[in-house]
């Protein structure tokens, strides 16, 4: 029951013609979260994909913008699991600024997958206490 918790930096290349970071680096720093995540829960996605054959596929992604994000900001990402369903997981997002201020919120859907037969795999049970260690249900 507990948020990772972690820091972005922002680079230059992150910056948009309006001064402020890209919508697109949000997706990126959603990637890095769900994979720092799994790696919090002492799982590598690479051994689910080839030892157990699980591949998470996003199915869904929505982001908030509140506020945007500067060059010399700092960013601070907590990310955590909101649902465990016998093949899906939703994780959800927030980003905040140096101020404390949340700036952006999301989520997004993850579905595990078969990797032979493109599939919904309830193989992803053996780790659900392992998503349960970053569970917080609203």
């Amino acid at each position: 029951m507990q948020k990772l918790i972690f820091n972005e930096p922002i680079y230059t290349y992150h910056i948009d013609f309006v001064g402020h970071v890209n919508n697109i680096i949000y997706v990126q720093w959603l990637e890095n979260a769900r994979v720092k995540l799994i790696e919090a829960m002492d799982l590598n996605i690479q051994n689910l994909a080839q030892e157990d054959q699980i591949l998470p596929i996003i199915t869904e992604t929505i982001i908030q913008y509140k506020k945007p994000f500067f060059l010399n900001d700092t960013v601070q990402v907590e990310v955590w699991v909101s649902e465990m369903f016998n093949v899906s997981a939703n994780f959800k997002f927030r980003f905040l600024n140096g101020k404390g201020d949340v700036c952006s919120t999301a989520q997004q859907k993850v579905l595990f997958i078969d990797n032979a037969t493109q599939k919904p795999s309830r193989k992803i049970a053996k780790y659900r206490n392992d998503f349960e260690k970053f569970l917080i249900t609203e």
